[in-house]
């Protein structure tokens, strides 16, 4: 399958480490042009220098960027333009609030995840649409969390926040169908992260036993018996983004191995 990916603009918000890096090595690996991006330049260095080894594209950039910043977003957005005329494809993703339930968090923490994340996606998305409207075409992944479908203990920051980006995603897919604009959202469950194993920690930190024991019964409940590797992960977001995916907006997908029961 041809996924018409090679030269195409894209943009990968927060992709120093983790799910962010696992995609926009796969998009490289495609042959695009992509700008990564985070608040760390040293991260950012170290992985454009991965990306690049890794896969042969030197068409691999990095900016340093905090997404809960108007004017850092502003500048990402003009990098991308300058570099390449145009963004074809953005990814956006932001790491996770603090664990904690209700009683923890006051109203600065409210405001603080919402920033990251959900107000940045909408700031993204404003920065990118009148390229991707100029050229008459268009894809943007939202990257959530299995809690879309199902609630997390112990997150009810990620919770309610990355509910509200299904929303932003399923609106927007209404109002951009007609530019061939697609927009979908993609929830990772228990993949293989820095992020699952911090928040694994905690857990452990809370019942008392060893991370060990956690991640044990945690794959258990997994029908696939295993935590997602990021790749597999990646491989979802990068089909979503391309030119072999023409029809597909305004969904949400869960890549789980089959842990969220609900429909």
């Amino acid at each position: 399958m041809d996924l018409n990916l090679t030269g195409k603009s894209v943009i990968v918000a927060a992709s120093s480490k983790g799910l962010g890096k696992a995609v926009a090595l796969q998009f490289a690996e495609e042959g695009a042009h992509v700008l990564i991006s985070s608040r760390n330049e040293a991260e950012l260095k170290q992985t454009a220098a991965y990306i690049i080894e890794k896969t042969g594209n030197e068409n691999v950039r990095y900016q340093v960027c905090g997404i809960t910043s108007p004017d850092q977003i502003n500048s990402l957005i003009d990098t991308a333009i300058e570099w390449n005329g145009k963004v074809d494809v953005l990814i956006n993703n932001a790491g996770g609030p603090p664990a904690g339930t209700f009683d923890k968090f006051s109203d600065e923490d409210w405001q603080q995840a919402f920033e990251l994340n959900l107000l940045s996606f909408i700031r993204l998305i404003r920065g990118v649409l009148p390229s991707m409207r100029e050229t008459g075409t268009g894809r943007i992944v939202n990257i959530a969390s299995s809690s879309v479908k199902q609630s997390l203990d112990n997150l009810i920051l990620s919770n309610t926040y990355r509910a509200g980006i299904v929303g932003l995603s399923k609106s927007l897919s209404q109002e951009l169908a007609k530019d061939n604009i697609l927009i979908n959202t993609v929830g990772p469950g228990r993949i293989a992260t820095d992020r699952v194993t911090e928040l694994d920690g905690i857990q452990a930190n809370i019942q008392g036993v060893t991370v060990d024991e956690i991640r044990s019964k945690a794959e258990s409940s997994i029908p696939m018996g295993r935590y997602g590797k990021p790749e597999e992960f990646a491989k979802t977001i990068v089909f979503l983004a391309s030119g072999a995916n023409t029809y597909l907006t305004g969904q949400t997908i869960v890549v789980d191995g089959g842990l969220v029961k609900a429909l």
